[in-house]
């Protein structure tokens, strides 16, 4: 962080959408300076939006902060060289990531400070707190639980990351792990649906940014607790709060509940 307390953010995967919208917003925001763009290895060079593309490697000596929505093996790449950068934050929104990457990241996270989510939006993140409350309270004898989401026909991971982070929010407000209780996906003679099932259904279509609910259904009433996205800035936003928040702490991982203050205790 330079002398006048600016942070300088760099942007990964900034030829895609996110990238080029939290560029924009970054550009924009007073206390920022947008120092480095970067996408593909191969992309170097390249301009997006008038400014040219450089290299993660670079990237990594001219940052404070990289924010990264990219895919998921673009962010483990990122994270295991972020580890040799000491002073580098990372706020990474990839989604779809295997359970290797993962371990890349939390790896990295033991050297570098990292901010991960599936969705930086304030009101998904309240919607997270709802959802493992009302999970809590209503008995999973009575009532069952769908997770619906919807995203534009260019997504290419399912259930989105915000789905998952929905059902994990559920099983933890239910005392058990998502990965026992998960139905991914019906069809054909599937029989009925098994007691305490956390379910999740699935649409990809058109421009969509970004829907999601959560059902409780008993058979005498339904509650429903949903969010729409009308805007993706509204993710850079989040991102760029996170890259804020993020910057200069000490190494972990994080999420948007600690950005935000939310943690559970």
């Amino acid at each position: 962080m330079s002398a006048q307390g600016v942070i300088s953010i760099g942007v990964a995967g900034a030829m895609g959408r996110m990238g080029r919208a939290i560029a924009r917003l970054a550009a924009e925001q007073p206390g920022l300076e947008l120092a480095a763009l970067f996408d593909r290895p191969d992309a170097a060079g390249q301009f997006v939006d008038g400014r040219a593309l450089t290299d993660a490697k670079a990237a990594l000596s001219l940052c404070d902060v990289i924010v990264d929505f990219s895919t998921g093996a673009a962010s483990a790449g990122l994270a295991r060289l972020a580890g040799g950068h000491r002073g580098v934050a990372l706020v990474i929104g990839s989604t779809g990531m295997s359970a290797d990457e993962e371990r890349t990241v939390r790896q990295a996270a033991e050297r570098v400070a990292i901010v991960k989510s599936g969705n930086f939006s304030l009101g998904v993140n309240l919607l997270l707190g709802l959802v493992r409350q009302a999970a809590a309270a209503l008995p999973a004898a009575d009532y069952d639980i769908e997770v619906f989401e919807a995203h534009h026909r260019r997504k290419i991971d399912a259930p989105s990351g915000t789905g998952l982070m929905l059902g994990r929010a559920a099983a933890e407000g239910r005392g058990v792990e998502l990965d026992q209780v998960s139905e991914r996906a019906r069809d054909g003679l599937t029989g009925a649906r098994a007691p305490g099932a956390i379910g999740f259904s699935v649409m990809r279509g058109g421009g969509i940014v970004g829907e999601h609910s959560v059902v409780f259904a008993a058979e005498d009433e339904i509650v429903t607790l949903s969010h729409s996205a009308r805007d993706r800035s509204l993710f850079a936003r989040g991102a760029l709060a996170a890259a804020r928040w993020v910057a200069g702490r000490p190494a972990g991982l994080y999420d948007m509940m600690d950005v935000l203050g939310m943690k559970p205790a």
